[in-house]
């Protein structure tokens, strides 16, 4: 799929090829799907509701609360789904919005102590209630994902040098000088679902104005997207941030997933990427990369970085290891699964 046919879905242009770019209400489920949800549901979601970080102490978050939420719609999960809900509504609740708080930590007191949000987690979340509205033809879902998107534009959405940027929380993230964004954040086939839910020409910019940014925010050797990145009110410049590690590693692997998932196949940072991770006689792909030394990581990336890589290299899974991983590791794996099986180039 083109750019221009991605961005035509949020300007609600008629094409049927565009409308593929989104993820569809009412999609089933492959049998992939099902089996990866199933060991995921096994593993990390709690009686209650909750979606445990096994890699960071046990913690909950909004993001891993969202991505759940979406990956038991496209399951087709009711149960597992309303379960995922009631906890995230009744913990993560914000007062005087509609967003997700960011971090559960169940030895704290209070657990909840930083009431910021995570962008990511509010996209997912709100997109999975819309889509479930859809499925399950129940209104309060639709009510709650339309509240959630319109606080997103609401408190989320800034114009800095001249383009519309998604802020990765509401609080800590601009100063006089600079914003700091996290390229990851901008979740592609999901920003149609929420167009069409709260229509808005600023999601459109959003997308637009996303893309430019990506193709400038590319580093190192191999011009990669990095996890955060710093851009400048005044004139536009792009760099890497001092407050994390320039690397191109956690999060920004999600670039190419979100990237490809909208059919958007000749953006120039998921071609980086593949290329990155097809380099002859590289093996498994490494953990990270500092895109200021180029220097990689002596071990190897997760089973869940290696099967997305896999994915984005049409090479099948790079890594020799195949073990269900922890939490990040097996909601990239889940959330790989739900992307090839919507793609427009499902591959």
């Amino acid at each position: 799929m083109s750019r221009r046919a991605m961005l035509a879905v949020l300007a609600s242009a008629p094409g049927r090829a565009a409308h593929a770019a989104a993820p569809q209400p009412g999609a089933g489920p492959t049998r992939e799907m099902l089996a990866a949800w199933q060991s995921f549901r096994q593993d990390f979601l709690r009686p209650d509701g909750r979606v445990v970080d096994s890699g960071n102490q046990g913690v909950s978050h909004s993001e891993g609360q969202g991505w759940a939420m979406f990956c038991a719609e496209r399951c087709a999960d009711r149960a597992s789904f309303d379960l995922i809900w009631s906890w995230t509504r009744r913990v993560l609740a914000r007062p005087g919005d509609h967003l997700l708080a960011w971090r559960f930590v169940p030895e704290s007191a209070p657990p909840v102590a930083d009431g910021n949000n995570a962008t990511d987690g509010d996209l997912f979340a709100a997109t999975a209630l819309l889509l479930a509205a859809r499925r399950w033809n129940h209104a309060p879902y639709a009510e709650s994902g339309a509240a959630i998107a319109g606080d997103i534009l609401r408190l989320l959405v800034r114009h800095v040098a001249g383009q519309a940027v998604l802020l990765p929380g509401a609080q800590g993230f601009e100063d006089a000088g600079s914003v700091t964004l996290n390229p990851s954040y901008y979740a592609f086939p999901v920003l149609a679902v929420l167009a069409r839910a709260v229509p808005d020409p600023i999601w459109l910019a959003i997308a637009e104005d996303g893309l430019a940014l990506l193709r400038r925010a590319r580093f190192g050797a191999w011009g990669l997207p990095p996890d955060w990145v710093v851009l400048e009110r005044e004139g536009g410049a792009l760099s890497l941030p001092e407050r994390w590690p320039p690397r191109f590693s956690y999060d920004a692997v999600r670039v190419p997933l979100y990237l490809r998932w909208a059919g958007l196949r000749d953006e120039p940072a998921l071609r980086a990427a593949a290329a990155f991770w097809r380099r002859p006689g590289q093996g498994a792909a490494p953990a990270w990369v500092d895109l200021r030394s180029n220097r990689t990581a002596p071990y190897p990336a997760s089973s869940g970085v290696q099967a997305l890589a896999g994915w984005i290299t049409e090479q099948g899974n790079r890594s020799s290891r195949d073990t269900q991983g922890d939490y990040y590791s097996s909601i990239l794996k889940l959330m790989t699964r739900c992307a090839a099986a919507s793609s427009p180039y499902a591959g």
